[in-house]
């Protein structure tokens, strides 16, 4: 198998999931069938169907699964107090959760209107809007409030566009955690 998706053996919930999520990366999600995804993984279509009725159920399964990470760095965050120490750490924990769902990222970004259409794509709105609101301090000018969503911002473009950088992804990825922190960090002491 071609994948970039490293398989998980013997749960085939998981492979399914792993399976579609490379479908969905090499031809889009439109463009993906069941029964495609039944081929590749070497099953009938009514053994796929006995797990997920609908490309969107996979879909969603694995939008749960690799953003729950996210749901915990929210929590985490909620229950911490507004510090610049408890910002700089949950833009830590965010570029963390991020990397564990790479792939998932990437084909959010490239099937930006399958998202607006899903349910999903909602979902993804209202985290963004929770974590901006998280990082902003309170009656900040609005140059501070523009840093502050700059910084989350900069490590989605550290994930989906600085890829095309040369050099390493972690060193990447690092950098832009370290201008996110940056601008974190300016937006707490003006």
């Amino acid at each position: 198998m071609s994948s970039s998706t490293p398989q998980r053996r013997g749960n085939t919930r998981q492979r399914i999931q792993d399976v579609a999520l490379d479908l969905f990366a090499e031809q889009g999600y439109e463009k993906t069938s069941l029964r495609e995804i039944a081929e590749r993984l070497e099953v009938t279509k009514a053994a796929l169907y006995y797990h997920f009725k609908t490309k969107e159920e996979i879909l969603v399964s694995i939008f749960e699964d690799q953003t729950r990470p996210i749901d915990e760095v929210i929590e985490w965050a909620r229950a911490q107090p507004a510090t610049l120490e408890t910002k700089q750490e949950m833009l830590r924990r965010y570029s963390n959760a991020m990397v564990a769902g790479a792939q998932l990222y990437r084909f959010m970004q490239e099937n930006q209107a399958t998202m607006r259409e899903l349910s999903i794509g909602e979902t993804v709105r209202r985290r963004l809007f929770t974590m901006v609101e998280l990082l902003l301090k309170r009656d900040a000018p609005l140059t501070d409030q523009v840093r502050c969503v700059s910084a989350l911002f900069t490590l989605h473009a550290g994930m989906i566009f600085l890829q095309q950088v040369e050099g390493d992804p972690e060193e990447t990825r690092q950098a832009a955690l370290e201008v996110a922190i940056d601008l974190i960090t300016q937006a707490h002491h003006a």
